[in-house]
């Protein structure tokens, strides 16, 4: 689905990333850690095509990133859903319109049935009508996932999803993505909180991967 051939991605003349490779297989949940500044963030953006690489080989959907139209671009980016680390809304429409914001974007109906079935499987069927400053850090996170699976992706990519959320709600957060990949879709968080990998590890089958060096590794089993 996405692959990474020794992928490099330099900032202002300096490296960041180096000799990066990774399949992410169909079905697959990943946890991405490293300290901050690691580059959690910019190997996700490789991984949804909003940057390329300096160098090595990227594949989306079997697709080679620097030879993608732009529509084809487009086409990749709606198979792939993104729960961003600062979930933004439009603070002038309210939670359920910012959710299917993605679909009005594409051009494609809201079916309201369906966006009220989204809505109360995160929990948020009652808040529906509410505005996003309205609401409170999980429901902002939980309304952030809505928002990026309403397409139906295959992939779903978090960066660090329970950031800004207690332990309780980063353990509900976490089933909702858990239930997603038993669906059949692949998930890759990025994280530093080990617990939420521990707890993880124990219901799902996940491989967790650590940016160090400017490489990626596969993480050893004492986490």
């Amino acid at each position: 689905m996405i692959e990474l051939q020794n992928v490099a991605m330099n900032y202002g003349g300096g490296e960041l990333l180096s000799q990066m490779s990774l399949r992410l297989q169909p079905g697959s949940f990943h946890f991405l850690t490293g300290p901050s500044g690691a580059g959690k963030t910019t190997f996700l953006k490789l991984c949804y095509a909003d940057l390329t690489p300096s160098s090595g080989e990227l594949r989306i959907f079997g697709k080679d990133v620097r030879q993608m139209t732009r529509d084809e671009t487009a086409a990749s980016r709606q198979r792939i859903g993104i729960v961003h680390q600062d979930c933004q809304f439009l603070d002038h429409l309210s939670l359920a319109e910012n959710v299917a914001l993605p679909l009005t974007v594409s051009g494609r109906p809201v079916n309201a049935d369906e966006l009220h079935e989204l809505l109360g499987w995160v929990g948020l069927s009652r808040r529906a009508d509410a505005l996003p400053p309205e609401l409170s850090g999980g429901e902002r996170q939980r309304a952030a996932l809505a928002r990026a699976i309403i397409m139906s992706p295959d992939v779903i990519l978090a960066d660090e999803p329970t950031g800004n959320v207690d332990w309780e709600m980063s353990m509900r957060l976490l089933s909702l993505l858990i239930e997603l990949n038993k669906m059949g879709k692949t998930v890759v968080i990025a994280t530093h909180d080990l617990n939420l990998i521990r707890s993880a590890k124990a219901q799902v089958s996940a491989r967790v991967l650590r940016i160090a060096n400017k490489r990626l590794h596969l993480a050893g089993a004492d986490l």
